[in-house]
């Protein structure tokens, strides 16, 4: 990865995209994009659509989420604490004694208290409506010139540079898929596609999935390849026989089940073994959890697959990914796309 692209990648990583306010996010995702795609446009929902080689009738849909879980303001006490509903799937656990930034008026700082030991501690009982957010204020009145009901939070954690190549932070799920759909239209640049590629920056995934269905309904592509993350199970305390054996640094992950195409994720295997790289693979029996899903029903129906980047620690303010797994991903896309006819089958059955 060069700097240019790391810059990029922290970047998207530093800005604060909740699903339904990934306004921010989409504006860095589109300057950085624009030099390198035929057309960009953006729809209703929030999406933003870039296009390379508009004109081929075979179409490849790349589509990469950019909101991030968060928190919802539902309630103001009379001291002046905001107490906050789920923005996506995230948990009351990993949010005791952590910061937030909450974009209302203006961006405030906030901390998510905690109950002093002394006091009994926090109880196992805990439930995620009895979190509460401390900005500092005396009383609802104070606390109604900065935060409305319905203003978001996110956590205010910036992305870690570890040991070994690897990042952590808030949000990889899934501004590393906006980005490696952005980096692979760059990469597309200098080479000769015979099909239309279309990368999409999605939005609301976390919480409905609308904008893939936007995008796939507006593009109606002849597949469809969600970029996302899927869980690592390579950290102490994770059963790997109950949930399977997914490793940082092991290859990019495809999943396997009924919703997917196994025509595309047999040409997804030829380019691994192009470039020599290893896969992994994860089952997604019924759905898949993803954009993938809300795509694969828009319009007449559309094949789909979906490429993961081994995550650990998922919907925590400590997600942590492998720079390499993020490089190989990008690698496998190109040389898949690259190596499209635009006469593929993608029918399991023919008569």
């Amino acid at each position: 990865m060069d700097e240019q692209s790391k810059r990029f990648l922290l970047d998207l990583l530093h800005t604060p995209s909740p699903s339904g306010y990934e306004m921010a996010i989409q504006r860095k995702w589109i300057d950085y994009v624009k030099p390198y795609v035929d057309s960009i446009e953006t729809d209703y929902a929030g999406n933003a659509i870039a296009a390379i080689n508009e004109q081929a009738d075979f179409k490849v849909l790349l589509a990469g989420h950019c909101d991030e879980i968060g928190f919802l303001i539902r309630r103001i006490d009379d001291k002046g604490f905001l107490f906050v509903e789920k923005l996506g799937g995230i948990s009351q656990r990993p949010a005791i004694g952590m910061k937030v930034t909450i974009l209302g008026k203006e961006q405030v700082t906030g901390i998510i208290g905690a109950n002093a030991e002394h006091h009994g501690g926090v109880k196992d009982e805990f439930k995620f409506h009895d979190l509460f957010i401390d900005i500092g204020a005396k009383s609802k009145r104070e606390a109604l010139q900065y935060v409305a009901i319905g203003d978001v939070a996110v956590y205010k954690r910036e992305p870690e540079l570890l040991l070994n190549d690897r990042i952590a932070g808030r949000g990889l799920d899934n501004r590393t898929g906006a980005y490696i759909v952005a980096e692979v239209l760059r990469r597309l640049q200098k080479k000769a596609v015979n099909v239309g590629v279309y990368g999409v920056s999605t939005v609301n995934e976390e919480t409905n999935m609308g904008g893939a269905y936007f995008a796939g309904a507006k593009i109606a592509p002849t597949m469809a390849i969600a970029i996302d993350v899927t869980f690592a199970t390579d950290y102490p305390s994770v059963d790997r026989g109950k949930y399977g054996e997914i490793d940082l640094e092991k290859g990019p992950v495809l999943a396997k089940g009924a919703p997917i195409n196994r025509n595309i994720n047999a040409l997804l295997e030829r380019s691994a073994d192009r470039l020599n790289l290893s896969l992994q693979y994860e089952l997604t029996p019924r759905r898949t959890g993803t954009d993938a899903d809300q795509l694969r029903l828009t319009g007449k129906g559309v094949p789909i697959a979906l490429v993961s980047l081994p995550l650990r620690y998922m919907h925590s303010p400590v997600e942590t990914a492998s720079f390499r797994d993020i490089n190989e991903e990008i690698e496998l896309l190109v040389d898949f796309l690259v190596n499209l006819t635009g006469n593929e089958n993608l029918k399991p059955v023919n008569v």
